[in-house]
């Protein structure tokens, strides 16, 4: 059985059923239609790979121009389709013709059974190379800026990490969906891509995709695809990210960002493991393995009604909890010393060492923005160094710059020290939104939902 479903539009009910009857024997489905004015619903209702054309469709008619219209429009709808024309009045003219236009091959008819299997057997291989090729390339179009971007090694021999890293070891090579959750800037995508490193899924796709920076509009295209012609710039058939990741990882990071009617959607596809794309009407299967994340109260938000309790359910088979950086306080001199390596082979210096006295202020900073905040504070050290080590100075974690807990009273809560710390970054710079967000190591909807959370 050839992995292959061939349409035949022909307006002999005879040459429909003989064909019928023989080719279901080899391939995965067989449609068949009288009306070459079928192809559009046809084409949209089915998956199909090859197309066997009949050039004529009018009483008497012989000279194959019908199925030569047909075959420029097939072509228009999708370049890379395989059209296998056939009519009892062939030529070498026409053949030509036919095949300069885009056909794949030429058929006579009446046919041989094994020279027609012949011809739609190659014919399947080919199309199964172009859809390889095809989707090769989208997806290295897709996630270019994900296969450049370096992920880092989970760093740190904590007992809190000590203990997730046992967690994952066991989780990674099931197919278990995985909630994380955990402040921003604590290492989600990095714990994601290490499920999918250790998984059976390693040598396929890793799809990060991040929810909170994508507008709900565009929801239904980017994750589920769209036909051409969809919407004004539709111009092509586009696969979705949930498509790309086939046999692969999918990371939805922020998915407490979504409204209730996007999880709604979401749901569906978890629960029949297939997308639709917008402006098509089938379903394609996929299969993926879910990975999600979070900094937001899920649980809570189901109690409030503004997470779906059984979307809940569907994602989180195994919960992850990263702590915050100051909650494994042993770990921060390492990593600033794997950042330290990193960033001073990226700007090229010679720097080996952080300072003792650099490294007590390490330990003694709060941390609000978490690893993602160190790893901006020993970069930016690297940048203005002058000597061959990075002292307490060139880390610039003074109080008045980053709101730190050396002005802040012994008696306030971590709520109260938060919400002193993103006022300060927001008077420093003025109400700039970005920048403040930058000093604090958040994204600017993280910082934003901070703002709101305690009414600045």
């Amino acid at each position: 059985m050839t992995e292959a479903n061939v349409l035949v539009i022909d307006d002999d009910d005879d040459i429909l059923l003989s064909a019928k009857l023989f080719l279901k024997q080899h391939f995965n489905q067989v449609v068949t239609c009288k009306s070459p004015k079928e192809i559009n619903v046809l084409l949209s209702h089915n998956e199909i790979d090859i197309i066997l054309l009949d050039m004529n469709y009018q009483k008497g008619a012989s000279n194959g121009r019908e199925g030569l219209y047909w075959l420029e429009h097939i072509l228009s709808i999708d370049k890379d389709y395989v059209v296998i024309l056939m009519t009892a009045y062939g030529n070498v003219e026409l053949a030509v013709q036919a095949i300069k236009k885009g056909a794949t091959d030429f058929i006579l008819k009446p046919w041989e059974n094994e020279k027609l299997y012949a011809t739609l057997s190659a014919a399947s291989k080919l199309r199964q190379s172009t859809k390889k090729v095809k989707k090769l390339e989208k997806i290295n179009t897709s996630i270019q800026t994900d296969q450049a971007r370096k992920f880092e090694h989970i760093i740190g021999t904590s007992e809190p990490i000590k203990h997730l890293q046992n967690t994952l070891i066991k989780v990674a090579p099931t197919d278990a969906n995985v909630l994380i959750l955990g402040e921003n800037g604590t290492g989600k995508q990095v714990f994601a891509y290490e499920i999918h490193k250790h998984s059976l899924r390693k040598n396929h796709i890793f799809m990060h995709v991040d929810l909170g920076s994508l507008n709900e509009n565009l929801f239904e295209s980017e994750l589920f695809g769209y036909a051409k012609g969809a919407f004004t710039d539709a111009r092509d058939d586009r696969p979705g990210r949930f498509e790309l990741a086939d046999n692969g990882t999918i990371f939805l990071d922020e998915i407490g960002n979504l409204s209730l009617p996007l999880q709604s959607k979401l749901l569906t596809v978890l629960q029949n493991r297939t997308v639709t794309r917008l402006g098509e009407s089938k379903d394609r299967k996929v299969n993926v393995r879910l990975i999600t994340a979070t900094n937001m109260p899920l649980n809570e938000m189901v109690a409030k009604g503004t997470f779906r309790q059984d979307l809940l359910f569907r994602i989180n088979t195994v919960e992850l909890e990263l702590p915050p950086l100051h909650k494994r306080a042993e770990d921060i001199i390492q990593l600033a010393n794997h950042f330290l390596h990193t960033f001073s082979t990226k700007y090229h210096k010679s720097i080996t060492n952080i300072t003792e006295k650099a490294e007590k202020t390490l330990l003694n900073y709060h941390w609000p923005g978490n690893v993602r905040e160190l790893q901006h504070v020993i970069e930016r050290a690297i940048i203005m160094a002058d000597g061959k080590e990075i002292t307490e100075q060139d880390l610039q974690l003074s109080p008045q710059r980053f709101g730190g807990t050396a002005s802040i009273p012994q008696t306030l809560d971590l709520e109260e020290m938060e919400k002193m710390m993103v006022q300060k970054a927001i008077e420093n710079h003025k109400g700039n939104i970005s920048r403040a967000a930058a000093e604090l190591g958040l994204t600017r909807a993280a910082l934003y939902r901070r703002i709101e959370k305690f009414g600045l």
